[in-house]
């Protein structure tokens, strides 16, 4: 699979499993919802808290496996390099990562406003990578 139809894939179908690396190798899978932005690179909002968030910026390795919002259906998985980027440079990224898997916000203000308060970063991961080729 050509890594731009993984990336179309991620147009229309947000839900993946996020794989960083622990700092002993192990993985370490999180839930996320996927965007993609104006040059084809994929988006993840998270906390600067959170574990991935400290595992990427170790190692920013990253792999992806997504599927369709429904579940079953096509899926496919994306290997790459994340990342970080930290308010206050993320802000406008943010916005166009919500709008890139929810649409329109109703309230752009309490939008900004709760991207601060979570501390919200975004990953952007340049995918390396994709598969799969064939089905078993």
């Amino acid at each position: 699979m050509h890594v731009e139809a993984a990336v179309d894939h991620f147009r229309t179908s947000h839900r993946a499993v996020l794989i960083a690396r622990k700092r002993n190798g192990s993985p370490q899978p999180s839930p996320v919802a996927v965007g993609v932005d104006e040059t084809g690179r994929l988006t993840v909002s998270s906390r600067e808290t959170a574990f991935k968030v400290r595992n990427l910026r170790r190692d920013p390795r990253v792999w992806l496996c997504g599927f369709r919002d429904e579940w079953y259906g096509p899926w496919v998985q994306v290997e790459g390099l994340a990342e970080v980027v930290s308010l206050p440079d993320a802000m406008g990224p943010l916005v166009d990562y919500y709008r890139s898997v929810a649409g329109e916000h109703p309230d752009w203000d309490e939008y900004r406003a709760a991207m601060t308060t979570e501390q919200r970063c975004l990953l952007v991961i340049e995918p390396t990578v994709a598969g799969p080729d064939r089905q078993g």
